[in-house]
């Protein structure tokens, strides 16, 4: 063993270059920058093994890093040959670095499918690049739903406002409304001695009241178109008697309480044409107009061709009826009647300040949040 290791009896390398000064420090500077350059290349490998744990095949790294280093060193023998002829060290260290070397190259051949199919930068750099662009585009969509959300809540909260103040007008106009039902039981009761003329006078005004009531909650707004509501308070006589009626006046909506009080005296004036107009008599015809002029609401009803004197076949003037027409309902709507009697004619005529009878909102006045879920909540059938 020891023979492999002994070198005693080699000449130094430096004799077979003549110990030309120039040729030895060539030769010597050249094995000098390949050492440095050999050890500087496996720490800069090992340090990037040690900061970046996640580098694939890391195992193939630490072997390139080891021949490369056992290279660096048969360098360094090589130096020290030119004046210590140590050949058998540098022949171990050689072997060494060829078995390194055919290590590192047989695990290398068995990798490189794996090594094709990694990723160039190139792909990686457009991967990042629509990932970023995902990432912008789902932050967009994250804004807008927010933008989204923000509105809804805010269309919400209006809504919320609005069914409130419906809410509180509904109890508002339901006691309204209850307090005219009742009114109008007290007076039909006074006067009617058989239960069958009360029920016929009291449930014909509620009648109208609930038709009234009905064609506002069936609206989009809390008010009536006024030509609706005469047609629906005409439909049983136009259905009767047809071409003897018309009806003529520009479209207007009127107020809940206009409404209402309106319908009463059509249901008054139609029952009254049944009896005494209308029903006596072939030849009779009404004509119903309304109009707004100088800040005025007129209403006319007027029938021709009444039987014998109108004053014959008037109502009694004394009765609920005729105090509904003449003093009730003007007094609601803060305006005037009056009722002519001339020959076959009688004219019935409502005047009241505009303010009175026009409704104050407009189409677009309403939150249509809230009409929607009042509509889907609360619809009526």
């Amino acid at each position: 063993m020891d023979h492999t290791m002994d070198y005693g009896g080699y000449m130094p390398h430096g004799m077979c270059l003549l110990w030309e000064p120039w040729l030895v420090l060539l030769w010597a500077g050249s094995d000098l920058l390949i050492f440095l350059s050999y050890t500087a290349i496996p720490i800069a490998l090992l340090r990037v093994l040690r900061k970046r744990t996640e580098v694939p095949h890391g195992g193939l790294v630490a072997l390139f890093a080891s021949f490369i280093l056992l290279c660096g060193l048969t360098h360094l023998l090589g130096i020290v040959t030119l004046w210590f002829p140590i050949y058998p060290w540098t022949g171990w260290v050689k072997l060494a670095t060829g078995i390194v070397s055919m290590t590192t190259a047989v695990v290398l051949f068995r990798l490189i499918p794996d090594i094709i199919r990694l990723p160039s930068p190139a792909s990686l750099a457009a991967v990042n690049q629509t990932l970023s662009e995902e990432i912008a585009a789902h932050k967009a969509t994250l804004a807008s739903l927010d933008r989204q959300v923000q509105e809804r809540t805010r269309e919400l909260e209006r809504a919320t406002a609005a069914l409130a103040v419906q809410a509180r007008e509904a109890v508002h106009r339901s006691g309204n409304l209850l307090a005219v039902v009742h009114s109008l039981a007290t007076q039909s009761a006074r006067g009617t001695e058989r239960t069958s003329e009360f029920l016929e006078a009291f449930l014909g005004r509620v009648r109208a009241l609930a038709d009234t009531t009905r064609a506002i909650a069936r609206s989009d707004r809390s008010s009536a178109e006024l030509g609706q509501l005469v047609n629906s308070g005409l439909e049983v006589l136009r259905s009767t008697y047809g071409p003897r009626i018309s009806v003529s006046g520009p479209a207007l909506a009127v107020d809940p309480v206009a409404a209402q009080q309106l319908s009463l005296a059509l249901y008054e004036l139609a029952t009254n044409t049944q009896k005494y107009g209308l029903g006596a008599s072939d030849q009779v015809d009404v004509a119903v107009r309304w109009s707004v002029d100088d800040g005025r609401f007129t209403f006319v009803w007027n029938e021709r061709g009444l039987p014998g004197a109108a004053g014959e076949a008037a109502p009694n003037p004394e009765g609920f009826g005729t105090k509904l027409l003449m003093q009730i309902v003007p007094r609601m709507l803060g305006g005037e009647a009056e009722r002519k009697l001339a020959g076959s004619e009688m004219v019935y005529c409502l005047s009241a300040p505009v303010d009175g009878v026009i409704a104050k909102e407009t189409d677009g006045s309403g939150d249509p949040l809230a009409a929607r879920i009042i509509d889907t909540s609360f619809g009526l059938d």
